[in-house]
């Protein structure tokens, strides 16, 4: 190759270099949010503007409202909220211990070998129990009281004066079901001691690190409820523990919607579960590494929200981390589910990637100009 042709070859180096540098906005790989404030944002694949109404950028400052958004809490439901006196009602299944005071002939002892629940009456299928000189008597539906009463009437006709006591044995009859992100899910029986919403939860193990204790469906009688454990743990809110009754399905959700993502120049892009003290700008920050120093620009630290109260428009909220108060502002700016937390690049950074593209190209460009000099001589 002769020197005007090495020198030709630098001039179109010189040229590719000029027209990346004039385009860098459409070649450089990756994603970007630009820094500036602007309120004119460009899809790069289209090279059409954004419209500005749907992005509204907003700085992270003292005062700012989202550093404390409001959590909307579950309304309790009347139909919940007016509860009854609560008394045990005996069905199939369950075992009734009959006692009559001063006639052992009529109570079949329970023994060493053999339990209440063993030597008790059986309610059969049919609600019925048989009982010596009472004959056959409907059970299913009544309370120990009310089984008391007819048990007495009747058996007075026998005996003078009787002194009869009802219990339950094994309550067998009745179950409500706890299932969802709990311990262990499963069946548990309702007993004469009144079981609420926490009952069962514990009995259940208690919920898992996964479980969403602000978002508790209760399905009664084909028709759901939604409550909140956060109001009864942390609020003290005792309306919400309601009173279960048989047939009851308690269902604790996962907090699988609850998550936040991080992009961009962080260590270690990742979503985050919020948990159920939900979680601060600076909190995911932290989980993910920090911000890469070397990569990220400290002014262009985005969150992504989608508006509460228009259709279509996305709130950027974007901090400057080289600011002395922004760590302290992160920590204030606690994060709503979904949200997308995303890092920006340097300018430098940026550059880089464009020369790390390039390079290959104006080395081989080199080379092969190099190797065609080289048979020439």
């Amino acid at each position: 190759m002769t020197d005007n042709a090495m020198i030709q070859t630098g001039r179109t180096l010189i040229v590719v270099l000029a027209l990346v540098a004039l385009g860098a906005c459409t070649v450089i790989p990756g994603s970007h949010i630009s820094t500036s404030g602007s309120s004119r944002w460009f899809d790069d694949r289209e090279g059409e503007a954004v419209d500005p109404d749907e992005v509204r950028v907003i700085p992270i400052r003292p005062g700012l409202a989202a550093l404390t958004p409001v959590v909307t809490e579950p309304t309790l439901p009347d139909a919940l909220e007016h509860e009854g006196h609560y008394d045990y009602v005996v069905g199939p299944g369950d075992v009734l211990n009959i006692t009559v005071w001063d006639h052992p002939e009529l109570t079949i002892p329970a023994g060493s070998m053999r339990s209440p629940s063993e030597a008790g009456n059986w309610v059969h299928n049919d609600g019925t129990i048989f009982y010596p000189y009472v004959g056959v008597i409907e059970v299913a539906g009544l309370r120990v009281t009310e089984i008391r009463e007819v048990i007495t009437r009747r058996i007075s006709r026998y005996i003078e004066d009787p002194q009869v006591d009802v219990t339950v044995a094994a309550f067998r009859s009745q179950r409500v079901y706890v299932a969802g992100s709990v311990r262990e899910p499963g069946a548990y029986p309702v007993t004469n001691v009144p079981m609420r919403l926490l009952d069962a939860v514990n009995a259940a193990g208690g919920v898992t690190e996964e479980a969403d204790w602000r978002n508790v469906v209760l399905t009664r009688d084909g028709r759901e409820y939604r409550l909140s454990l956060r109001e009864v743990y942390e609020r003290g809110d005792a309306r919400y523990n309601v009173l279960l009754k048989a047939g009851d399905v308690v269902h604790v959700s996962r907090a699988d919607d609850n998550k936040v993502f991080l992009l961009g120049e962080v260590r270690n892009p990742k979503s985050l579960m919020m948990g159920r003290n939900g979680l601060t700008l600076a909190e995911a920050l932290s989980e993910a590494g920090g911000i890469n120093e070397l990569q990220a620009d400290a002014t262009g630290v985005f969150v992504m929200r989608r508006a509460p109260d228009e259709a279509g428009v996305i709130d950027l909220f974007q901090l400057n981390a080289k600011d002395a108060t922004a760590l302290v502002l992160a920590d204030e700016f606690v994060l709503n589910p979904r949200d997308i937390i995303y890092v920006t690049a340097a300018p430098i950074a940026r550059w880089n990637r464009i020369i790390s593209q390039i390079m290959p190209t104006i080395q081989g460009i080199y080379f092969t100009a190099r190797a065609e000099r080289e048979i020439d001589r």
